[in-house]
């Protein structure tokens, strides 16, 4: 806890001689009046009192106990991510609410930061424990952003029981460099199996949102490793022939012998759903779908990889907004919620944490709130969800964390908002009863985003 609040006072020492231009204060913390510090967030996939607010209430007691005169309120937005986003710009824009902390997605921060709506923060905020493609997120025109909170990252959930029934030797698919190529002959297996309520082999998440920018870009980077839609400044950086190959990948991961129906229209609930009622044997998903998974299955039915291919970085980052008037005490707030120990609580309620120390460190734990819950009476774990003997979550440590160090981003633009709503009602084509050839449609989408994005 000492090397805590040390690390916290040198944060707010920078942060003073950080925020006396732009978007500044220009008043130091001693300055500030203590009060309410509102966090804007969205819905906390751990549930109702959730890890995020155990962790402000332990904020808060420390807070209380020190007599600081400060208390931290979460408010969640409800929404689609894209609502969200629309409330927060909206907000801060008009002033018309006093949110003191905002939780961006990583793929807003350069918007926000473009706009001056969150303030520049000192770098120690952001230290050389969190992974370097998180970190790299919170940054934007040289200068640091916000502060990685909870990360995200593409994986591939599976029936391993369906497998070994089937006859495969080998069902553990996070031992090998597993390929689409290999999933494919996988399904032609479970195909023959033909499970009871089994349709097809794989479903995600296609309808018209974020989450086919997602399976997009995965698809795309997997087939052009090198694509980069968007240069340094966020403009548009793209290539027809690139584009082509991208959409190639995208219609074959896609197509009817392997993909459920419904998958075109599914968000997260729904593919989740289907994987859940045994409709398909794999699903692309995100961290928190392990523990939730683990509600349904148990070790011998569930398995987890890394996606094939290239796997879209996620996750949501911490920033001070341009208006608030305890900036400093709210800088604060932050170190202390994306601390190491922070991380782990996060980590251990079943988040993708940003510190490379939350899935290493033999003696970090949690020692806040009930993020991983301890054994009843009976002896029986009250949550089913596998954990290593340190109490993480299991695949933590040799898939979750590589997984998160070779994700690829999406687009880097202030003008993020144009440029998915451009790529998601372009590729929509695909899915049609008509769709174009993959240079048809790789031209449509060239000259769309070029428009979406101008230099």
């Amino acid at each position: 806890m000492a090397l805590r609040r040390l690390a916290a006072a040198a944060a707010l020492l920078l942060l003073t001689a950080c925020t006396g231009g732009t978007g500044g204060t220009g008043a130091s913390s001693a300055q500030e009046v203590p009060g309410e510090i509102v966090i804007a967030s969205g819905r906390d996939v751990t549930g109702k009192n959730g890890i995020r607010e155990q962790l402000i209430e332990a904020w808060n007691r420390a807070q209380d106990k020190a007599g600081t005169g400060y208390h931290a309120r979460l408010v969640e937005l409800s929404g689609s991510a894209d609502e969200q986003r629309s409330q927060l710009l909206g907000a801060l824009q008009s002033a018309s609410a006093s949110y003191d902390v905002v939780n961006l997605d990583v793929t807003w921060v350069p918007e926000f930061a473009a706009a001056h709506l969150v303030r520049p923060l000192p770098g120690s905020l952001i230290p050389d424990d969190v992974i370097d493609s998180v970190a790299s997120t919170a940054r934007w025109d040289g200068k640091v952003y916000a502060v990685p909170f909870n990360s995200d990252v593409g994986l591939l959930f599976y029936r391993r029981d369906w497998l070994r029934d089937a006859g495969v030797q080998e069902t553990d698919l996070s031992a090998k460099d597993t390929t689409w190529t290999d999933i494919d002959a996988l399904i032609g297996d479970v195909d023959d199996l033909a499970p009871k309520g089994y349709q097809k082999g794989w479903t995600t998440q296609l309808a018209g949102y974020e989450g086919r920018t997602v399976n997009a870009i995965e698809a795309f980077t997997t087939e052009v490793p090198d694509l980069r839609l968007t240069d340094a400044e966020g403009h548009y950086d793209g290539d027809v022939d690139k584009l082509a190959q991208g959409i190639a990948e995208l219609r074959r991961r896609t197509a009817s012998p392997y993909l459920l129906p419904a998958a075109v229209h599914s968000d997260e609930p729904a593919s989740m759903s289907d994987f859940a009622d045994g409709r398909t044997a794999f699903l692309r998903f995100w961290p928190y779908g392990y523990r939730s998974l683990f509600q349904t299955f148990t070790e011998k039915q569930l398995g987890v990889a890394p996606l094939p291919g290239a796997a879209v970085l996620g996750g949501q980052n911490l920033a001070v907004t341009a208006s608030s008037p305890r900036a400093h005490k709210a800088a604060e707030l932050i170190s202390y919620l994306t601390s190491a120990e922070s991380e782990r609580c996060l980590l251990d309620a079943g988040f993708a944490a940003t510190r490379t120390s939350a899935y290493r460190d033999p003696d970090l734990r949690c020692t806040t709130g009930t993020a991983a819950p301890s054994a009843s009476p009976t002896g029986e774990r009250t949550d089913p969800m596998p954990r290593d003997a340190d109490g993480r979550p299991k695949y933590a440590r040799g898939i979750l964390l590589p997984a998160l160090q070779r994700a690829v981003q999406r687009p880097r633009t202030p003008l993020y908002g144009a440029f998915t709503q451009t790529f998601i009602a372009q590729l929509g084509a695909l899915f049609g009863d008509s769709p174009p050839t993959d240079e048809q449609l790789a031209s449509a989408l060239d000259q769309a985003l070029r428009k979406a994005l101008p230099d």
